[in-house]
């Protein structure tokens, strides 16, 4: 699932870098993007987007559950694409949903 300006992105850094095994080659372009760097490149984009949480790469898969969740997707296709063996691994990404859209209720329907 890529938006569309992802898909371009990609598909130009194809074009320029022409990687010859892996798209996210690592240091050795024989072997992909190790964990470690992986990890450098989600922190500079992070900070070059300037956000001052702390950002990790499960930051990002649990944003992308969320995401998921806030927009109707089901709760088992989003574990499935999460590749998580039990569905309370990926109900702990409800809370976080149900917690939002109490939120945006409270907003919109202010009590007193």
């Amino acid at each position: 699932m890529l938006s569309p300006q992802l898909l371009e992105l990609l598909r130009d850094w194809y074009r320029i870098a022409r990687p010859p095994l892996w798209l996210f080659p690592g240091q050795d372009k024989t072997n992909h993007l190790g964990t470690r760097q992986f990890n450098r490149a989600v922190h500079a984009a992070a900070q070059m987007a300037e956000i001052t949480k702390r950002v990790t790469p499960h930051t990002l898969r649990h944003s992308f559950a969320t995401h998921l969740l806030d927009n109707g997707a089901d709760l088992l296709a989003v574990k499935e694409m999460l590749g998580n063996s039990s569905l309370s691994t990926t109900q702990k990404y409800t809370h976080v949903s149900v917690k939002r859209l109490k939120e945006i209720v409270a907003d919109k329907h202010p009590r007193g």
